[in-house]
């Protein structure tokens, strides 16, 4: 349990920070950081919650983070730029963001001397388009340069070594953390489960990009957010990379979309449209060092994950 701690979020307005302010927010103070481009907070349950204060500002304005992050015990830091739609739209912008926002928001960590915990995410993409029960210590790539695609794995690569250079030169108590495609209740932005939810409750095509064949391991909120918290609370994840993911709920593009409307008892046909960019054809990870070392193993399975995020959907969005 988190118990009488401030906790400052960036990004806090986001999917997985809200989740994890819902989990933590009755016995804790927690900051909000987020410039709101992506808001799921002010339609939550908690926008006006006694124990949140809310500071509007960007992680490229390192004065603005300094300042409000000011009395913090505990740095999750969440901001950044994703979406592939986002990303190739905008590769200057989200290399900006990823790592010279992570640079500053470290650096005021080590100024305000922050001694329980910093989280910083980074992604399953850096293990690049073929990571098959990839370890925290599989070998990470970079991608061909100039391809826009591969601007959010660099850059959140960078913030990670970034990150546990902190921990090693300053003993920043750091945690990186590799969300690999978390779904759920409460998503914003272009997730895959959600929009072809969306699409399969109206009984619309269901686009897929590419020829389908790509295959995910799918991590429902809930889960993701269990293994986070533990990763603030327990001692043995300090200075440690992990995977966090289901990889029990693995299957193709296809095959999810298929599935989708065989739990949404859906008319909607399946329909394959150009890919939009390089594409990760196979990302399965090692969850094995979060479950020797945290004690977690993701429980939400697909189908029921699908039904818990159609029920979001249908009250939220529709």
């Amino acid at each position: 349990m988190i118990k009488n701690k401030t906790i400052f979020i960036t990004g806090g307005a986001g999917f997985i920070s809200n989740k994890l302010i819902s989990n933590i927010v009755e016995d804790n103070r927690i900051i909000v950081y987020d410039n709101f481009h992506r808001d799921t907070l002010s339609n939550s349950n908690y926008a006006n919650h006694k124990n949140i204060k809310i500071e509007i500002g960007d992680v490229l304005d390192f004065d603005s983070v300094l300042k409000c992050m000011k009395g913090a015990d505990i740095v999750v830091h969440a901001a950044a730029i994703a979406g592939i739609d986002t990303v190739i739209k905008c590769p200057t912008n989200t290399m900006r963001v990823n790592m010279i926002g992570t640079a500053n928001v470290l650096e005021a960590a080590k100024i305000h001397k922050i001694k329980d915990r910093f989280i910083d995410f980074s992604t399953s993409e850096v293990f690049g388009n073929m990571a098959f029960k990839s370890t925290e210590n599989s070998e990470t790539i970079a991608g061909s340069a100039g391809e826009a695609r591969w601007t959010y794995a660099v850059s959140k690569l960078a913030g990670e070594h970034l990150s546990l250079a902190y921990y090693k030169e300053f003993g920043l108590p750091i945690v990186s953390v590799r969300p690999f495609n978390v779904y759920g209740p409460g998503q914003t932005g272009e997730g895959a489960i959600q929009v072809f939810i969306k699409q399969a409750l109206k009984n619309e095509n269901i686009n897929i990009h590419g020829d389908g064949n790509q295959i995910r391991a799918w991590c429902f909120i809930d889960d993701f957010v269990n293994c986070l918290v533990k990763c603030i609370i327990d001692e043995k994840a300090i200075g440690e990379s992990f995977n966090i993911g289901n990889s029990r709920a693995v299957v193709t593009t296809y095959g999810l979309a298929q599935t989708v409307c065989r739990v949404l008892n859906s008319k909607s046909k399946i329909k394959f449209v150009p890919a939009l960019s390089a594409e990760i054809e196979l990302r399965i990870p090692s969850v094995e060092k979060a479950y020797n070392r945290l004690g977690f193993r993701a429980k939400v399975r697909l189908d029921e994950g699908i039904l818990r995020t159609a029920k979001w959907v249908e009250s939220h969005l529709m």
